[in-house]
């Protein structure tokens, strides 16, 4: 299982349900939306390792749905995979410059597809690795644990998700607003100060290995993980 999460923005129901037979069978966890409305309010509702973006949708088309993303900065990260039928290379030169990080040309088979998504996710840093090691600590997404060496760390749902996101994007500082919109989803309205209530609570259970040093508080900006200093 790859523990990863992709959305897949394809209004053709045929087209939708071969994606989600061969991905899910590669181990994804996938969402699927029809259109760039329902597209965006997934997106907000809980932020996709991996989006498949349809170049034709019903709404608006996928190429500026994908700008969308790529220009805001809550958003911008996500990678996109262009799906289409549009095989001129104007067509793909124009979905690469709008901001999608692949492009694969309808029909494609099973094994190209997987190819590509997950050659996408290793560029992003998430690719098929499961575990994920920093400064000591480790984070093995297949099987949900965290560990220091031999000894296993207890964490609550939110605090796992908290050092997931961490791990997966270390030495940047993310402000609470935007760990909110990452780890909590867009369309959750809670205050600020829980971020940092969880944060004392993951510093808490990683306290006795010493990896509470990694979680790094930068006055007036947020917060950083990092096995480097300062």
């Amino acid at each position: 299982m790859t523990g990863k999460t992709l959305l897949i923005v394809e209004d053709e129901k045929a087209i939708r349900e071969m994606l989600v037979f061969n991905l899910g069978r590669a181990g994804f966890t996938l969402r699927e939306a029809v259109d760039g409305h329902s597209a965006r309010s997934m997106v907000a509702d809980r932020f996709p390792d991996l989006i498949l973006m349809d170049w034709m949708l019903p709404d608006i088309s996928g190429l500026e749905l994908t700008r969308q993303f790529k220009r805001d900065e809550t958003t911008r990260e996500i990678p996109i995979l262009m799906l289409t039928a549009r095989a001129e290379e104007d067509d793909r030169v124009a979905g690469l410059e709008g901001g999608a990080d692949d492009y694969i040309v309808k029909p494609f088979s099973p094994r190209e597809l997987l190819a590509r998504v997950n050659a996408v996710l290793r560029r992003y840093g998430g690719g098929g690795d499961a575990l994920v090691s920093i400064g000591g600590l480790t984070l093995d997404a297949a099987g949900h644990r965290v560990s220091v060496g031999d000894e296993a760390v207890a964490l609550g749902p939110t605090e796992y998700r908290l050092l997931s996101f961490f791990m997966q994007h270390p030495d940047r500082v993310y402000s609470r607003t935007q760990l909110l919109d990452r780890v909590w989803g867009g369309n959750v309205y809670v205050e600020e100060r829980t971020v940092d209530v969880h944060i004392r609570r993951l510093r808490k259970a990683l306290t006795p290995s010493g990896c509470d040093r990694l979680i790094q508080t930068v006055r007036g900006a947020g917060y950083r993980f990092s096995a480097r200093e300062g």
